[in-house]
């Protein structure tokens, strides 16, 4: 178990603390935009085509609550990175590698995205929201896609590598139906820059968080893996 990267404490700690802290990110996110605006301000940004000028609103009205929850966010992000690679190794097998591979791919998109975010922000503290606003969204698909498109389509492994790794973990017996469900619906939760949360995004990350925990738990105790038996349609 820690013969190789990230070894036993290193991935059990992001597997307990991954899940929790982008929950987290994904809560304050959402209580900072609902909290930030009023109910008028709320129907005009839904109104809006994108939810950049919503979340550029808030933050010029709670910009330290809006700083907090992007940081725990992409905090979250960083710490799922060894988290999925100790999943995989748990799993083993090239499917588990090429889905976590791919997982972690669309968690360096997300680091590129929060630095996208803190940009936009900042814009808003020298230029003024409705400056800012304008500019940020005059090349908002620029930066949202990133140099080459190489962010956007490293996105895309959030999708695709959550199935790889989702079949390889019920494939392999370590999760069963009901837990690799859980891993499968926390892989679509949104990819971009300046991004609103909604309740269904903290709820699906929750349960990640009820996947990864326990498994964290285990390296951490030094537990091996159960045997792997045959996997069942109903199954934890």
């Amino acid at each position: 178990m820690n013969a190789y990267f990230p070894g036993r404490w290193i991935g059990g700690v992001t597997l307990v603390l991954g899940p929790v802290v982008l929950c987290a990110g994904f809560l304050l996110r959402h209580l900072g935009t609902v909290t930030a605006l009023t109910p008028q301000q709320q129907a005009w940004s839904e109104a809006q085509p994108f939810a950049a000028y919503g979340q550029l609103l808030a933050y010029t009205a709670r910009p330290a609550l809006l700083t907090l929850a992007y940081a725990v966010f992409a905090l979250g992000a960083l710490l799922l990175f060894p988290a999925f690679i100790a999943l995989a190794q748990r799993i083993g097998g090239a499917l588990a590698f090429w889905g976590a591979a791919l997982l972690v791919a669309g968690l360096f998109a997300r680091l590129y995205f929060a630095g996208a975010d803190q940009t936009a922000f900042q814009l808003t503290e020298v230029l003024g929201l409705d400056r800012a606003t304008e500019a940020v969204m005059k090349e908002y698909v620029d930066i949202s896609y990133g140099p080459w498109r190489v962010p956007v389509w490293a996105s895309v492994g959030q999708y695709a590598g959550s199935l790889l790794l989702t079949v390889a973990a019920w494939r392999s017996g370590l999760f069963g139906t009901a837990r690799a469900a859980m891993l499968l619906l926390a892989g679509g939760t949104w990819m971009g820059v300046l991004k609103g949360a909604s309740l269904p995004d903290v709820l699906v990350t929750a349960l990640l968080c009820v996947a990864l925990v326990p498994l964290g738990v285990e390296m951490l105790r030094d537990r091996p893996p159960a045997p792997a038996g045959r996997p069942k349609v109903l199954s934890w």
